[in-house]
C-alpha cells in the first residue's frame, strides 16, 4: 500500500507514556511513532509488558499520552472535549478484548444491541444490525442465548460482533486468540480477517499468535517504548 497518496487514517507523533508511581517512573512508551493507512492490517508483535495495551488504549482515547499527539483523520484527539471523546470511542473505533467482557445476563443479540443504542440508534434498526453481524460471525442460531451460557469461542465471535455494532472505521484487538484453543482460534483469525475486508475495515491486533501476525499486511515489533517493522518468520 501506498503512503504517499493519502494521509494517515491514524497517527501517533512522539508518543510517550509513563506511569508514575511514589516511588519511580515507569517509562513505557517513548516518543513513539506511528502511522496507520485505510485498509491496512497492521499486527503489533513483542514481548508481555512491553506496551502493546497501552499502545492500543491511547489509539482508542481509553487512556491519554504523557506526552505527543494522536491523530484521526488528521484531527487532534488532544482538542477533543469529553463527548467528542466518547464519541469517538463509541462510533469510529470497535474493540476486541482478550477477555469478551459481555454482559453474562444479557443474550447475544442484546449485548451486540447496546453500544448502538447507547449511540441513540432506534430499537428495531438496532435490533435488525445486531442480527446481520451475529449472523456473519455464525451465531445467528444463538442470538437467544445468554452471553454466560456460552462457550469461549461464541463469546468471542459475539464480541467481534459487538465492536462492529456502530460501523466503525478502526478496529482494534488485543490478543483476540489469547484463551482460546488452537481450532477455535483458527476459526476466530478467518472471520478477523473476512470482517476486515467485508467491512472495509483498519485493523491494528495486538498479538502473540505468530499465525495471526503473518496475516497482517505490517507487522511491527514493539521494544524498548519504540515500534521497529519486522517480518515474522514462518513455521512449516
Amino acid at each position: 500500500m501506498s503512503t504517499t497518496d493519502s494521509a494517515p487514517l491514524l497517527q501517533a507523533e512522539e508518543l510517550t507514556k509513563i506511569f508514575r508511581s511514589a516511588t519511580e517512573d515507569v517509562v513505557v512508551l517513548e516518543r513513539l511513532n506511528l502511522e496507520v493507512y485505510e485498509g491496512e492490517r497492521v499486527a503489533l508483535i513483542g514481548e508481555s509488558g512491553t506496551g502493546k495495551t497501552t499502545l492500543l488504549h491511547l489509539l482508542a482515547a481509553l487512556d491519554t499520552p504523557t506526552r505527543g499527539e494522536l491523530y484521526f483523520k488528521r484531527q487532534k484527539l488532544s482538542d477533543f472535549s469529553l463527548a467528542e471523546r466518547a464519541a469517538y470511542r463509541n462510533l469510529q473505533v470497535g474493540f476486541v478484548w482478550q477477555m469478551h467482557y459481555l454482559l453474562p445476563e444479557f443474550t447475544a443479540l442484546e449485548n451486540v444491541m447496546l453500544p448502538q443504542l447507547i449511540a441513540g440508534t432506534k430499537f428495531e434498526e438496532a435490533e435488525t444490525q445486531a442480527k446481520t453481524l451475529l449472523a456473519e460471525v455464525e451465531m445467528d442460531k444463538a442470538w437467544q442465548r445468554r452471553a454466560g451460557e456460552l462457550s469461549g469461542g461464541e463469546q468471542q465471535r459475539v464480541a467481534l460482533a459487538r465492536a462492529l455494532a456502530n460501523r466503525p472505521a478502526l478496529l482494534l484487538a488485543d490478543e483476540p486468540t489469547g484463551n482460546l484453543d488452537r481450532r477455535t482460534a483458527g476459526l476466530v483469525m478467518d472471520l478477523l480477517e473476512r470482517l476486515h475486508k467485508a467491512h472495509r475495515l483498519t485493523s491494528v491486533v495486538a498479538t502473540h499468535n505468530l499465525e495471526l501476525a503473518q496475516r497482517a499486511s505490517r507487522t511491527l515489533r514493539l521494544e524498548n517504548g519504540q515500534l521497529v517493522e519486522t517480518v515474522v518468520p514462518r513455521f512449516y
